[in-house]
């Protein structure tokens, strides 16, 4: 771009005056039109709409809506979304642009040099052939930016308003900068709930992933000796626990601990008083059944990734470690592991992050719980649950937005930390 800027002639300064008039002064003449219909398109939108909705997304609405004398005021949420689809449109019209300058550059080089640029015809057939793969990835990057980048930005630009509560249409919503990062860091009425989940929300990803992904790989070590007889049944039996979906299991264990269930049961039938597994006052009694509950779920996935990697193992490092004189522990600490998690990092890091935010373990087991101490929250709930409970259930939808961009903060670093750590990125050439 800027190479093109510095050394363009007069059909560069045309294109970057106005879109289209250096290809045609090239006897571009498709390729030209086209520009020129997309500049004056663009033009159009941001003089007919574009400027009052970025002008909207600035202000967020000058005028209270009025239902008993009639006035139609403001929205301020659709006016942030229209905003933010205006500056999504702009960035689009930039890029546009760049590329229009870009390729002026281009065709005066190609003349310059003797050759002929290629017809507008010859390009848009390329775009089946050699430039298939841009038309192939059109559509999926268009449906990625509509359905999850723009939903996550809105989320992100809605933690830096005071939208919630109180504050929701025909109420005018303002932008209020990090107040919402503050509020949950130091008012009294989220931060003790704040930090207490955030400290329990590391603990629960941390034991869940490690208790997942030993458990998996311990089960595939197990599978691997050679008493074990039946092993392709052993294997394949894990997967009968996805045949039946997740909620379903999660209630069933919720039934089982509940004080009809068959466990209370049985222990009232031994002469004995009913235990509140997932009473009120349970706390590290309901967190240690979620963490079992979770492994029940998790492991046999584990086990078929290890077991898979396991399989294509060299046996010559540990059968000439065992004539050494190596002890089966030392074995697997230095040999099996370090090449499992060579293979496995990503995927474990990927686990982490699926157990910090895994929203239906306590909701199912526990949801709908509010402890005294904890705002809006339970001593089993982790910052996504409680997400939910400040949105959904209340309203609170600035400081659920940034609480949800704490969580990505959080998760970002512990999973850029770990895997820049591993051997995956460490040692790559040594397992190559």
């Amino acid at each position: 771009m800027l190479e093109a800027i510095k050394k363009g002639g007069i059909q560069v300064a045309l294109s970057a005056l106005f879109m289209g008039l250096g290809q045609l002064c090239q006897r571009q003449v498709g390729k030209g039109l086209t520009y020129l219909f997309l500049h004056i398109s663009a033009l159009w939108f941001f003089l007919r709409y574009g400027a009052v909705m970025l002008r909207g997304f600035i202000t967020l609405g000058e005028r209270r809506a009025n239902p008993t004398l009639n006035i139609e005021g403001d929205n301020s949420v659709v006016m942030l979304i229209m905003g933010l689809f205006a500056i999504i449109v702009l960035i689009g019209y930039l890029l546009l642009y760049a590329a229009n300058i870009k390729d002026a550059y281009n065709t005066q080089t190609l003349i310059a040099a003797g050759k002929k640029p290629l017809r507008f015809s010859a390009e848009l057939k390329s775009l089946a052939d050699k430039n298939f793969y841009r038309s192939a990835l059109f559509l999926p990057i268009l449906g990625v930016c509509v359905f999850s980048v723009i939903p996550i930005v809105f989320m992100i630009l809605v933690a830096f308003t005071d939208f919630g509560g109180n504050t929701v249409p025909p109420e005018l919503v303002s932008w209020t900068g990090m107040d919402s990062f503050f509020r949950i860091l130091t008012l009294q009425q989220f931060a003790p709930t704040f930090f207490m989940i955030l400290n329990w929300n590391v603990i629960w990803a941390v034991c869940a992933t490690a208790l997942n992904y030993f458990g998996g790989l311990g089960l595939a070590l197990l599978l691997n000796k050679k008493c074990v007889k039946g092993k392709l049944i052993w294997r394949a039996f894990p997967i009968l626990a996805f045949a039946i979906p997740g909620f379903i299991n999660l209630l069933a264990f919720k039934f089982m601990f509940s004080y009809g269930g068959p466990l209370n049961q049985m222990i009232i039938n031994a002469g004995y008083s009913p235990i509140g597994f997932l009473d009120l006052d349970a706390k590290w009694m309901a967190r240690i059944i979620g963490l079992l509950i979770n492994a029940w779920l998790a492991i046999p996935s584990s086990m078929l990734l290890a077991a898979g990697i396991l399989s294509n193992m060299s046996k010559d490092f540990s059968e000439a470690a065992k004539i050494d004189g190596a002890s089966a522990f030392q074995i697997f600490r230095a040999i099996t592991l370090p090449f499992v998690l060579f293979a496995t990092v990503p995927v474990l890091i990927s686990q982490f992050i699926m157990n910090f935010n895994n929203f239906g373990i306590f909701f199912f087991l526990r949801g709908g719980l509010y402890i005294d101490g904890y705002f809006l929250a339970s001593d089993t709930d982790l910052l996504i649950n409680w997400l939910y409970n400040l949105t959904i259930d209340n309203n609170y939808y600035s400081i659920g937005a940034a609480v949800s961009v704490v969580i990505f903060i959080i998760t970002s670093i512990i999973s850029l930390t770990v895997y820049v750590l591993s051997p995956s990125y460490r040692q790559e050439d040594q397992f190559k």
